[in-house]
Protein backbone atom coordinates (compact mmCIF):
# COMPACT_ATOMS: atom_id res chain seq x y z
CA UNK A 1 0.00 0.00 0.00
CA UNK A 2 1.64 3.32 -1.33
CA UNK A 3 0.64 5.84 0.98
CA UNK A 4 0.34 9.22 -1.58
CA UNK A 5 -1.40 11.57 0.56
CA UNK A 6 -0.47 15.36 1.07
CA UNK A 7 0.17 15.42 -2.30
CA UNK A 8 2.59 12.34 -2.75
CA UNK A 9 4.39 14.04 0.16
CA UNK A 10 4.66 17.03 -1.74
CA UNK A 11 6.15 15.20 -5.01
CA UNK A 12 2.72 15.21 -7.11
CA UNK A 13 0.32 12.38 -6.30
CA UNK A 14 -1.16 12.07 -9.75
CA UNK A 15 2.20 11.57 -11.62
CA UNK A 16 4.14 9.26 -8.79
CA UNK A 17 0.97 6.92 -8.96
CA UNK A 18 0.93 6.83 -12.62
CA UNK A 19 5.01 6.23 -12.50
CA UNK A 20 4.30 3.31 -10.01
CA UNK A 21 1.89 1.85 -11.95
CA UNK A 22 4.36 1.21 -14.82
CA UNK A 23 6.16 -1.14 -12.26
CA UNK A 24 4.86 -4.45 -13.50
CA UNK A 25 4.97 -6.83 -10.28
CA UNK A 26 6.27 -4.11 -8.25
CA UNK A 27 3.16 -1.90 -8.64
CA UNK A 28 1.67 -1.04 -5.54
CA UNK A 29 -1.65 -3.76 -5.00
CA UNK A 30 -3.46 -0.69 -3.01
CA UNK A 31 -2.73 3.39 -2.37
CA UNK A 32 -3.68 4.97 0.33
CA UNK A 33 -4.58 9.23 1.20
CA UNK A 34 -5.83 11.11 3.80
CA UNK A 35 -9.08 12.52 2.57
CA UNK A 36 -11.46 12.07 0.12
CA UNK A 37 -10.95 15.12 -1.81
CA UNK A 38 -6.92 13.63 -2.44
CA UNK A 39 -8.98 9.97 -3.82
CA UNK A 40 -11.10 11.88 -5.98
CA UNK A 41 -7.80 13.68 -7.58
CA UNK A 42 -6.37 10.45 -8.93
CA UNK A 43 -10.13 9.03 -9.72
CA UNK A 44 -10.27 11.85 -12.19
CA UNK A 45 -6.76 11.12 -13.37
CA UNK A 46 -7.51 7.89 -14.70
CA UNK A 47 -6.44 5.98 -11.73
CA UNK A 48 -8.36 2.69 -11.12
CA UNK A 49 -6.42 0.90 -8.36
CA UNK A 50 -8.07 0.33 -4.75
CA UNK A 51 -7.65 3.54 -2.65
CA UNK A 52 -7.62 3.80 0.88
CA UNK A 53 -9.21 6.73 2.47
CA UNK A 54 -7.64 7.21 6.26
CA UNK A 55 -9.99 9.84 7.57
CA UNK A 56 -13.38 8.83 8.05
CA UNK A 57 -16.04 10.36 5.63
CA UNK A 58 -18.65 12.87 6.89
CA UNK A 59 -21.77 13.37 5.37
CA UNK A 60 -21.16 15.91 3.55
CA UNK A 61 -18.62 13.83 1.20
CA UNK A 62 -19.48 10.21 2.35
CA UNK A 63 -21.52 9.72 -1.12
CA UNK A 64 -18.19 9.93 -2.71
CA UNK A 65 -16.87 6.63 -1.19
CA UNK A 66 -19.26 4.92 -3.53
CA UNK A 67 -19.25 7.33 -6.11
CA UNK A 68 -15.68 6.68 -7.02
CA UNK A 69 -15.44 3.52 -5.59
CA UNK A 70 -13.07 4.12 -2.41
CA UNK A 71 -12.65 2.51 1.09
CA UNK A 72 -13.85 4.27 3.58
CA UNK A 73 -11.64 3.70 7.59
CA UNK A 74 -14.46 3.28 9.98
CA UNK A 75 -14.08 2.66 13.92
CA UNK A 76 -17.45 3.64 15.32
CA UNK A 77 -21.17 3.41 14.32
CA UNK A 78 -21.74 7.37 13.10
CA UNK A 79 -19.38 6.46 10.52
CA UNK A 80 -20.96 3.33 9.34
CA UNK A 81 -24.70 5.28 9.35
CA UNK A 82 -23.29 8.05 7.59
CA UNK A 83 -22.37 5.67 5.04
CA UNK A 84 -25.43 3.98 4.76
CA UNK A 85 -27.60 6.94 4.80
CA UNK A 86 -25.52 8.82 1.66
CA UNK A 87 -25.19 5.87 -0.15
CA UNK A 88 -28.38 4.21 -0.41
CA UNK A 89 -28.94 4.75 -4.09
CA UNK A 90 -25.77 2.10 -4.42
CA UNK A 91 -26.31 -1.34 -4.79
CA UNK A 92 -22.73 -2.57 -4.34
CA UNK A 93 -21.43 -3.20 -1.02
CA UNK A 94 -19.76 -0.37 0.98
CA UNK A 95 -15.58 -1.55 1.32
CA UNK A 96 -13.73 -0.62 4.48
CA UNK A 97 -11.25 -0.87 6.40
CA UNK A 98 -11.78 -0.70 10.59
CA UNK A 99 -8.78 1.13 12.13
CA UNK A 100 -8.01 -0.01 15.48
CA UNK A 101 -6.23 2.03 18.28
CA UNK A 102 -3.91 -0.10 20.04
CA UNK A 103 -1.84 3.04 21.56
CA UNK A 104 -1.31 5.80 19.14
CA UNK A 105 -4.56 7.62 21.15
CA UNK A 106 -5.43 9.36 17.82
CA UNK A 107 -8.09 7.47 15.35
CA UNK A 108 -9.11 4.21 15.96
CA UNK A 109 -11.98 2.09 18.07
CA UNK A 110 -9.70 1.32 21.41
CA UNK A 111 -8.46 -2.71 20.96
CA UNK A 112 -10.22 -3.27 24.61
CA UNK A 113 -13.43 -1.88 23.43
CA UNK A 114 -13.63 -2.89 19.26
CA UNK A 115 -15.16 -6.76 19.49
CA UNK A 116 -18.51 -6.15 19.44
CA UNK A 117 -18.29 -2.77 17.02
CA UNK A 118 -16.32 -5.49 14.39
CA UNK A 119 -18.69 -8.27 15.14
CA UNK A 120 -21.88 -5.43 14.36
CA UNK A 121 -20.04 -4.80 10.69
CA UNK A 122 -19.20 -7.97 9.81
CA UNK A 123 -22.99 -8.83 10.32
CA UNK A 124 -23.84 -5.49 8.43
CA UNK A 125 -24.61 -6.81 4.58
CA UNK A 126 -24.15 -3.31 3.34
CA UNK A 127 -20.35 -3.75 4.14
CA UNK A 128 -17.67 -5.48 2.75
CA UNK A 129 -14.62 -5.26 5.40
CA UNK A 130 -11.77 -5.01 3.09
CA UNK A 131 -9.37 -4.61 5.61
CA UNK A 132 -8.47 -4.09 9.30
CA UNK A 133 -5.40 -2.14 10.14
CA UNK A 134 -3.63 0.17 13.24
CA UNK A 135 -0.84 2.42 13.48
CA UNK A 136 2.17 2.41 15.21
CA UNK A 137 3.26 5.59 17.65
CA UNK A 138 6.84 5.37 17.87
CA UNK A 139 8.00 2.23 15.52
CA UNK A 140 10.84 4.86 14.10
CA UNK A 141 13.07 4.87 17.76
CA UNK A 142 15.08 2.13 19.00
CA UNK A 143 13.77 1.18 21.30
CA UNK A 144 10.70 -1.40 20.22
CA UNK A 145 9.11 -2.04 23.25
CA UNK A 146 5.93 0.25 22.79
CA UNK A 147 5.56 -1.07 19.23
CA UNK A 148 5.54 -4.50 20.32
CA UNK A 149 3.01 -3.58 23.03
CA UNK A 150 0.78 -2.04 20.26
CA UNK A 151 1.32 -5.46 18.02
CA UNK A 152 0.53 -8.10 21.22
CA UNK A 153 -2.72 -5.70 21.38
CA UNK A 154 -3.40 -6.06 18.05
CA UNK A 155 -3.09 -9.61 17.58
CA UNK A 156 -4.71 -10.41 20.51
CA UNK A 157 -7.79 -9.04 19.31
CA UNK A 158 -7.18 -10.08 15.70
CA UNK A 159 -7.01 -13.72 17.39
CA UNK A 160 -10.03 -12.88 18.89
CA UNK A 161 -12.24 -12.01 16.19
CA UNK A 162 -10.70 -15.08 14.11
CA UNK A 163 -12.10 -17.35 16.65
CA UNK A 164 -15.66 -16.60 15.82
CA UNK A 165 -14.61 -16.63 11.48
CA UNK A 166 -15.09 -13.16 11.17
CA UNK A 167 -12.98 -12.32 7.54
CA UNK A 168 -11.13 -9.10 8.64
CA UNK A 169 -9.67 -8.63 5.05
CA UNK A 170 -6.09 -7.66 4.05
CA UNK A 171 -4.36 -6.66 7.97
CA UNK A 172 -1.70 -4.20 7.91
CA UNK A 173 0.03 -2.32 10.79
CA UNK A 174 3.96 -1.64 9.25
CA UNK A 175 5.01 1.81 8.46
CA UNK A 176 7.89 2.52 7.09
CA UNK A 177 9.57 2.04 10.06
CA UNK A 178 8.61 -1.11 10.81
CA UNK A 179 8.93 -2.12 7.67
CA UNK A 180 12.67 -1.67 8.02
CA UNK A 181 13.14 -2.85 10.99
CA UNK A 182 10.17 -5.13 12.22
CA UNK A 183 9.17 -8.16 9.37
CA UNK A 184 6.58 -9.68 12.20
CA UNK A 185 4.50 -6.78 11.66
CA UNK A 186 3.90 -6.91 7.75
CA UNK A 187 0.68 -9.07 7.91
CA UNK A 188 -0.99 -9.17 4.21
CA UNK A 189 0.18 -6.12 3.35
CA UNK A 190 2.73 -3.30 4.38
CA UNK A 191 2.02 0.67 4.67
CA UNK A 192 4.92 2.52 2.75
CA UNK A 193 5.06 6.37 3.13
CA UNK A 194 8.04 8.53 3.68
CA UNK A 195 10.53 5.22 2.74
CA UNK A 196 9.07 5.26 -1.16
CA UNK A 197 10.20 8.93 -1.67
CA UNK A 198 14.23 8.07 -0.27
CA UNK A 199 14.01 9.04 3.72
CA UNK A 200 14.02 6.85 6.65
CA UNK A 201 11.82 7.79 9.53
CA UNK A 202 14.34 8.79 11.73
CA UNK A 203 17.80 8.13 12.69
CA UNK A 204 17.23 5.47 14.93
CA UNK A 205 15.92 2.96 12.56
CA UNK A 206 17.98 0.57 10.64
CA UNK A 207 19.09 1.43 7.45
CA UNK A 208 18.01 -2.24 5.68
CA UNK A 209 17.17 -0.56 2.45
CA UNK A 210 19.33 1.46 0.25
CA UNK A 211 17.05 4.49 0.20
CA UNK A 212 17.63 7.32 -2.29
CA UNK A 213 16.03 10.83 -2.21
CA UNK A 214 13.58 11.44 -4.49
CA UNK A 215 13.22 14.61 -5.02
CA UNK A 216 15.76 17.71 -5.94
CA UNK A 217 14.93 21.46 -5.59
CA UNK A 218 16.47 23.26 -8.21
CA UNK A 219 16.61 27.20 -9.41
CA UNK A 220 18.58 29.91 -11.60
CA UNK A 221 20.49 32.41 -10.21
CA UNK A 222 18.51 35.98 -11.36
CA UNK A 223 20.74 38.54 -10.27
CA UNK A 224 24.72 38.70 -9.05
CA UNK A 225 25.36 41.83 -7.25
CA UNK A 226 28.68 43.73 -5.70
CA UNK A 227 28.76 43.91 -2.10
CA UNK A 228 31.15 46.22 -0.20
CA UNK A 229 32.08 45.55 3.55
CA UNK A 230 30.07 46.59 6.06
CA UNK A 231 26.57 46.16 3.72
CA UNK A 232 23.92 44.58 5.20
CA UNK A 233 21.44 42.02 3.24
CA UNK A 234 17.65 41.47 3.16
CA UNK A 235 14.62 42.54 5.87
CA UNK A 236 16.01 42.99 9.02
CA UNK A 237 19.62 43.42 8.21
CA UNK A 238 20.26 39.91 9.57
CA UNK A 239 23.75 39.46 7.38
CA UNK A 240 26.80 42.16 7.48
CA UNK A 241 29.05 41.41 4.71
CA UNK A 242 32.88 41.44 6.03
CA UNK A 243 34.36 41.49 2.36
CA UNK A 244 34.06 42.55 -1.04
CA UNK A 245 31.68 39.81 -2.10
CA UNK A 246 29.42 38.12 -4.50
CA UNK A 247 25.92 37.94 -3.80
CA UNK A 248 23.60 36.32 -5.98
CA UNK A 249 19.88 36.06 -5.74
CA UNK A 250 17.81 33.13 -6.33
CA UNK A 251 13.94 33.47 -7.36
CA UNK A 252 12.52 31.30 -4.40
CA UNK A 253 11.35 32.11 -0.59
CA UNK A 254 8.87 31.07 2.00
CA UNK A 255 5.74 30.73 -0.38
CA UNK A 256 7.70 28.35 -2.22
CA UNK A 257 8.45 26.36 0.71
CA UNK A 258 11.91 27.75 1.42
CA UNK A 259 11.33 27.84 5.01
CA UNK A 260 12.18 31.62 6.79
CA UNK A 261 13.59 29.88 9.64
CA UNK A 262 16.49 29.12 7.35
CA UNK A 263 17.80 32.46 7.17
CA UNK A 264 21.53 32.99 7.44
CA UNK A 265 22.12 28.75 8.10
CA UNK A 266 21.27 26.83 5.18
CA UNK A 267 23.48 26.05 2.05
CA UNK A 268 23.29 25.93 -1.96
CA UNK A 269 25.43 24.09 -4.45
CA UNK A 270 26.79 25.83 -7.22
CA UNK A 271 28.59 24.65 -10.06
CA UNK A 272 29.85 21.53 -7.34
CA UNK A 273 30.83 24.12 -4.52
CA UNK A 274 28.97 24.95 -1.91
CA UNK A 275 27.75 28.06 -0.63
CA UNK A 276 26.03 30.07 2.59
CA UNK A 277 22.48 31.14 2.37
CA UNK A 278 22.79 35.58 3.68
CA UNK A 279 20.34 37.48 4.78
CA UNK A 280 16.11 37.06 5.87
CA UNK A 281 14.81 34.50 3.10
CA UNK A 282 11.87 36.57 1.77
CA UNK A 283 8.88 35.50 0.35
CA UNK A 284 9.66 34.68 -3.24
CA UNK A 285 13.83 35.39 -3.06
CA UNK A 286 16.57 34.15 -1.42
CA UNK A 287 20.22 35.50 -1.45
CA UNK A 288 23.54 33.53 -1.05
CA UNK A 289 26.88 34.97 -0.31
CA UNK A 290 29.60 33.46 -3.10
CA UNK A 291 32.41 35.33 -2.95
CA UNK A 292 34.29 35.59 -5.83
CA UNK A 293 33.72 32.48 -7.47
CA UNK A 294 33.17 32.56 -11.21
CA UNK A 295 28.97 32.94 -11.15
CA UNK A 296 26.99 34.16 -13.90
CA UNK A 297 23.02 34.93 -13.77
CA UNK A 298 21.30 31.98 -15.35
CA UNK A 299 23.66 29.54 -13.35
CA UNK A 300 21.71 26.32 -11.61
CA UNK A 301 21.47 26.44 -7.67
CA UNK A 302 21.11 23.18 -5.67
CA UNK A 303 18.83 23.55 -2.97
CA UNK A 304 17.97 19.90 -2.39
CA UNK A 305 20.13 17.83 -4.32
CA UNK A 306 23.74 16.69 -4.94
CA UNK A 307 26.44 17.80 -7.09
CA UNK A 308 30.08 17.35 -7.34
CA UNK A 309 29.99 15.05 -4.27
CA UNK A 310 28.33 17.51 -2.39
CA UNK A 311 25.05 16.84 -1.15
CA UNK A 312 21.92 18.57 1.01
CA UNK A 313 18.81 16.80 1.89
CA UNK A 314 15.58 17.35 3.46
CA UNK A 315 17.77 16.12 6.61
CA UNK A 316 19.94 18.84 6.62
CA UNK A 317 16.48 21.58 6.50
CA UNK A 318 15.13 19.54 9.10
CA UNK A 319 17.75 19.81 11.49
CA UNK A 320 18.26 23.60 11.55
CA UNK A 321 14.35 23.95 11.75
CA UNK A 322 14.02 20.83 14.26
CA UNK A 323 11.20 18.98 12.01
CA UNK A 324 11.07 16.01 10.33
CA UNK A 325 11.69 15.46 6.39
CA UNK A 326 8.22 14.59 6.21
CA UNK A 327 7.13 18.15 6.85
CA UNK A 328 10.03 19.27 4.43
CA UNK A 329 8.91 17.83 1.20
CA UNK A 330 5.13 18.40 2.03
CA UNK A 331 5.99 21.74 2.66
CA UNK A 332 7.38 22.31 -0.82
CA UNK A 333 4.55 24.39 -2.36
CA UNK A 334 2.64 23.94 -5.54
CA UNK A 335 4.28 27.04 -7.29
CA UNK A 336 7.21 25.33 -7.71
CA UNK A 337 6.75 23.75 -11.06
CA UNK A 338 7.25 19.72 -10.58
CA UNK A 339 9.91 18.20 -13.49
CA UNK A 340 10.15 14.19 -13.29
CA UNK A 341 12.32 12.44 -14.85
Amino acid sequence: MAVVKADAYGHGAVEVVKYYNTLGKYKPDYYAVAFPKEAVELRSAGIKDPILVFNPFEKRNAHLSKKYNLIATIFNKNHTDVLLNENRKYKRKIKVHIKVDTGMNRLGIDHDKAYDFIKYVSEKKEFKIDGFYTHFADADIKDKSFTLLQLKRFNKLIAKLKVENINLGLIHAANSAAMLDLPETYFDIIRCGIALYGYYPSFETSESLMLKPAMSLESNITTVKEVNPGETISYGRRCTINERTKIISVPIGYADGYRRGLTNKAKAIVKGRVFNQVGTITMDRTMFEVGQADIKEGDKVILLGNDNNENITAWDWAKILNTIPYEITCGISKRIPRIYV
